[in-house]
């Protein structure tokens, strides 16, 4: 009886330990709100993917996952889950500046871990966050044993959608951001088409790819945008189009030197991979989801930097009046006829001081000065570039000190200019004291510059080694408190929540296509995308505030195509915490006077506390209202593309009980973009809470409102 008693203890405990070693793991995590959810698996031959859902309709279908490295075997298949781990957050933080004062942060977690059935039996962990607006999902290269780094020649992170969407995109170039964007059907994309533009410094476009954020709007309605979060020590990801499947493929931007796309350390983390997912389009907008995916402020307070409005030197270079350079060859009428100029520099002494008198008369904060310092006769067509700036040093009808101490007089903030020619290594030797010569003059703030193709060849703007360059300027300066608006720059990720010192960049076609370019500039359509697209990464350096839309004084053939009305409700619908009233001042002038029109630019807030969307569709139209920080002010921007729209607002997000003076600077009855395109109304009416609005926009045109509460 003892035999059998001790057989069926073990049998027993076999059975105990065979159910122990059972672990059934989560593989799945859905949003806060139940609506949006993530599955995944692995299948048959152990090939990592996962699944999206909406409203419980699939969004993302079977997606697989993986990597190919230049130093290894490929992460594909023989992958099993042997751990997962499930959490949760909530938790309310505040913008130091931004679109609003305070951001929910609130999402459901999965982390996955995978561990190869075969040798060497390789780790790796995918982390997955769902939102109420979408998902973000990262991979993690832990520490194991014999793996000190990894050289990646692929990423393979797929989005396999559901059906031929309806896309808005831009090539997926690995040098710049400033194509227009295109709205076709997925499997109409044909990005290799767009290669070579001629108004574009550098361009390169290897695959048929599009750049993020990408937006797409299904058959059923429902919009979905593609991005990355958080891009830190690794390449910006463009998406290779597989029309045939219905597939996007995560293509990084590669380095010729390194011959690779990617080396990283372990343990490392990958940026996030990102969908934001919405019913209505203008919840796009409203999203704080890539935000919410970076690391929070790292760099402390950043009340050195103070949300402006800005006047300067620029747009008459643009348009051809001045030039960069003293000797007269560098405008843009240089760079796309090849005809050199007369002397016309424009950053002289006498005109820097014109323009700090308009802006103290007229409410602008801030002084932007480019062509201020010598070098900018080789700074671009050359191959010869390193050193070609040194950041310091003034040309001849340039007084440094004398433009200084007058703005200082005036109460007028000078913002530097540093244009780095694409020479970074340059930059990084001379950053600490041009940071410091910055300090010592009382600035505190850059517009940093990489026209050109990279310096050195074979690296590019958004290759791991410029973002690793980006990042450490914004680094850099962070020590000397000063902040940063980058042009040519890395797409932006929601670093400006780690980095409040990111205060805006480029990073699309901006206004001054509308100077030059030969396909007759930015088409009507071009901002109501933008807004939708570019505008989900972050802030935009877009230089609203052309009066002159036409300015057939010197160039006939160019002109802005939208009305006056739309370049004023641009400073609410286009987002930046520093705002350009781009024009020359005497543009700004009407029978001897300041135009009416530029009060709002003068009352415009540039910092916010709320943001609301009240209506909007990709390509089309979009209305956004915002409350000024510190105040109780609102102000409204709406714009259309070419057509003419009748868009009716209610006033609700207005508090109760006060009553608030509307001024409304709207499209006058005959006001075309092309044809009559300064005709404006200014009107002022009393609105409530309870009030609404019928806005009549104009062919490329637009409504801006004041909002002030009554005393």
């Amino acid at each position: 009886m003892k035999s059998n008693m001790n057989f069926l203890a073990v049998v027993f405990g076999l059975f105990l330990m065979s159910c122990n070693s059972t672990v059934v793991h989560d593989q799945s995590v859905s949003s806060p709100d139940g609506k949006v959810k993530m599955e995944f698996d692995v299948n048959g031959s152990g090939r990592p993917f996962y699944r999206v859902f909406y409203n419980d309709k699939t969004v993302i279908d079977t997606s697989y996952v993986g990597f190919e490295f230049k130093n290894g075997k490929a992460f594909k298949d023989n992958f099993k889950i042997v751990a997962t781990t499930l959490t949760d957050h909530d938790e309310t933080w505040q913008m130091p500046w931004g679109e609003q004062l305070e951001v929910q942060n609130r999402y459901n977690a999965l982390k996955i871990s995978l561990e190869e059935e075969v040798a060497p039996n390789r780790k790796w962990d995918i982390i997955f966050k769902t939102y109420d607006d979408g998902i973000g999902f990262r991979y993690a290269f832990p520490e194991q044993e014999g793996i000190k780094e990894l050289v990646i020649t692929d990423e393979n992170t797929q989005f396999n959608l559901t059906g031929n969407h309806k896309v808005w995109w831009i090539p997926g170039d690995w040098d710049i951001y400033e194509h227009l964007y295109n709205e076709t059907l997925f499997t109409d994309i044909d990005a290799l088409g767009l290669s070579g533009h001629e108004n574009l410094n550098a361009t390169y476009i290897p695959e048929n790819a599009v750049n993020t954020p990408v937006t797409m709007k299904t058959d059923d309605g429902l919009y979905l945008s593609f991005h990355e979060a958080d891009l830190t020590d690794y390449s910006g990801m463009t998406l290779k189009v597989h029309k045939e499947d219905l597939l996007m493929t995560s293509e990084l931007v590669g380095s010729d030197i390194l011959k690779a796309k990617a080396k990283i350390t372990l343990p490392f983390e990958t940026p996030w991979r990102t969908i934001q997912i919405a019913e209505k389009a203008g919840d796009l907008i409203e999203s704080k989801l890539i935000l919410n995916l970076n690391e929070p402020n790292a760099i402390g307070d950043v009340s050195y930097f103070t949300p402006m409005k800005y006047v300067g030197i620029w747009w008459e270079m643009h348009i051809g009046k001045s030039t960069w350079d003293l000797e007269g060859s560098q405008d843009m009428n240089t760079f796309t006829t090849g005809k050199r100029g007369s002397s016309r520099h424009g950053a002289t002494t006498e005109n820097a001081k014109k323009y700090i008198d308009f802006a103290s008369e007229n409410g602008i904060k801030g002084l932007l000065v480019e062509g201020w310092n010598t070098g900018w006769d080789k700074w671009i067509n050359t191959e010869d570039r390193e050193g070609v700036f040194d950041f310091m040093t003034p040309y001849a009808d340039y007084d440094f000190d004398a433009v200084m101490a007058y703005a200082k007089e005036k109460g007028v903030e000078v913002i530097m200019h540093h244009e780095t020619s694409a020479a970074p290594r340059t930059y990084e030797k001379q950053m600490d004291v041009a940071y410091d010569f910055m300090k010592d003059n009382g600035i505190n703030s850059v517009k940093t510059g990489y026209v050109g193709k990279i310096i050195p060849k074979g690296e590019y703007h958004h290759g791991q080694w410029m973002v690793n360059h980006y990042h450490k300027v914004l680094e850099e300066a962070a020590k000397k408190e000063i902040a940063i608006n980058a042009h040519e720059p890395i797409k932006a990720t929601g670093k400006r929540r780690t980095y409040p010192n990111a205060i805006s960049r480029e990073g699309l076609r901006g206004q001054e296509f509308n100077a030059w370019a030969t396909d007759g500039g930015n088409p009507p359509s071009h901002l109501p995308t933008v807004a939708f697209t570019r505008m989900l990464a972050g802030p935009i350096d877009f230089t609203p505030g052309v009066f002159n839309i036409k300015f057939d004084d010197y160039k006939k053939e160019n002109q802005v195509n939208t009305t006056l009305a739309q370049q004023l409700a641009l400073y609410v619908v286009i987002y930046s915490p520093i705002q350009m009233a781009c024009d020359l001042p005497e543009h700004y002038m009407q029978d001897g006077k300041v135009h009416p029109a530029f009060q709002f630019i003068t009352d415009v807030g540039v910092d916010w506390s709320q943001t609301k969307v009240l209506n909007g569709e990709v390509g089309d139209y979009v209305t956004i209202a915002r409350k000024e920080r510190n105040t109780d002010n609102w102000f409204l921007g709406s714009i259309t593309d070419e057509n003419a729209r009748t868009l009716d607002v209610a006033f609700d997000f207005l508090d109760d009980g006060k009553n608030y003076t509307a001024t409304i600077y709207k499209d006058a009855e005959d006001a075309h973009w092309n044809t009559n395109p300064t005709a404006i109304t200014i009107d002022t009416i009393t609105v409530t809470k309870d009030s609404k609005l019928t806005l009549q926009l104009a062919e490329g045109g637009g409504t801006a409102i004041s909002i002030v509460p009554q005393e």
